[in-house]
C-alpha cells in the first residue's frame, strides 16, 4: 500500500463527519436493507473512497470561478456532491466514476436535489474516459494518478482551470493554492492549475524576434531587437494569456495559434508570428 493511500485511510475517519446537507442526504440518512451506502475509507479501484468536505467543494468551485457558460467533469466522481453542487451553480456538470453503485447513488441524490438534468454521471474509468470538452476538471486522486493524467490534461483547450483536493501534480507546480474556510477536518487544501497555450519557439516581431522556451506555464527566453537580444524576464502564461519583462517594459498579450498580440506598459501595441519548423 502506498503513502498516499495511506494517507487517505488515515483521513478516513474525519472525513465521516464531512460535508452538509447534501452530504447526510446522501450517506447518513437511514436506509432500506437493498440501498448502498458507502463507507468512508472503502477500497475503490485506484484509491480509496475518502468524501471531499463540502466547505472544501465550495472552496474548489469558487477557485475555478466557475459560471453557467462552462462544463465541468469531476474525475472519480464518488458520491456525486462535487457534481451536484456545480449543478445548483448552474453549471452542466459530469461525474466519471468506476463504482457502478456510486453512480447510481450519484444519480438518485442528484434526482433529489432536482438537478438530475444538468449533473449526469457515468460508469467508466477516467483514464479511458474523453474529458477534452470540458473546461473545469475536478480531482481528489492521489499525486500518482494526478501525473498519469497530466499529458492528457496538458494537450486540452488553454485556459481550462484544473482544481485538485489535495494531491498535486509533480512537478507542474499550481498556480493557486487555498484552504477551506472552515467547515473541514482533513483534506481541506486545493490546488488549482490553468492550461497554458504552447509558446515555446521562435516568434517573429516587427524589428526582431522572441525566444521562448517553456516548461508547463513558466518561460523564459530573450527579446532581440535591432540585433540585441535582452533576457525576459517574470514570464508566464495564464491560459492563453502571455506576459513578460523586457528591457525594462512589461508586456501582456493573448495567444491566437501561431499569433499573438499585446501592449507595453506605457503605451503601444505588439504582435508577433510563429516561426513554422
Amino acid at each position: 500500500m502506498t503513502k498516499l493511500r495511506t494517507a487517505l485511510l488515515a483521513g478516513a475517519l474525519s472525513a465521516l463527519t464531512f460535508g452538509g446537507a447534501f452530504a447526510q442526504t446522501a450517506a447518513e440518512a437511514p436506509a432500506a436493507a437493498t440501498e448502498y451506502t458507502p463507507s468512508s475509507g472503502q477500497e475503490g479501484k485506484d484509491v480509496v473512497w475518502v468524501p471531499t468536505a463540502q466547505a472544501l467543494v465550495d472552496r474548489m468551485l469558487e477557485m475555478a470561478k466557475v459560471t453557467k457558460d462552462d462544463y465541468l467533469v469531476d474525475l472519480g466522481s464518488g458520491d456525486g456532491r462535487t457534481v451536484i453542487t456545480a449543478a445548483k451553480r448552474g453549471v452542466r456538470a459530469h461525474g466519471v466514476e468506476f463504482n457502478p453503485d456510486m453512480v447510481a447513488l450519484s444519480r438518485k441524490a442528484a434526482k433529489a436535489e432536482g438537478v438530475a438534468e444538468t449533473a449526469t454521471f457515468e460508469q467508466g474509468d477516467i483514464f479511458e474516459t474523453d474529458f477534452s470538452k470540458a473546461s473545469v476538471v475536478t480531482l481528489f486522486l492521489l499525486t500518482e494518478l494526478n501525473i498519469r493524467l497530466r499529458p492528457t490534461i496538458l494537450e486540452m483547450r488553454p485556459g481550462t482551470r484544473v482544481v485538485s483536493n489535495s494531491f498535486d501534480m509533480g512537478d507542474w507546480q499550481p498556480d493557486e493554492t487555498a484552504q477551506a474556510a472552515s467547515g473541514c477536518s482533513s483534506f481541506c487544501r486545493a490546488l488549482k492549475w490553468v492550461v497554458p497555450a504552447k509558446v515555446e519557439g521562435e516568434w517573429r516581431l516587427d524589428g526582431g524576434a522572441l525566444r521562448l522556451s517553456q516548461k508547463y506555464q513558466m518561460l523564459t527566453g530573450a527579446l532581440v531587437k535591432d540585433g540585441k537580444s535582452t533576457p525576459i524576464t517574470e514570464a508566464k502564461m495564464n491560459g492563453a494569456e502571455i506576459t513578460f519583462t523586457a528591457e525594462g517594459k512589461r508586456y501582456t498579450g493573448r495567444v491566437d495559434g501561431a499569433a499573438m498580440s499585446g501592449t507595453v506598459e506605457g503605451g503601444g501595441a505588439w504582435s508577433a508570428t510563429q516561426n513554422q519548423t
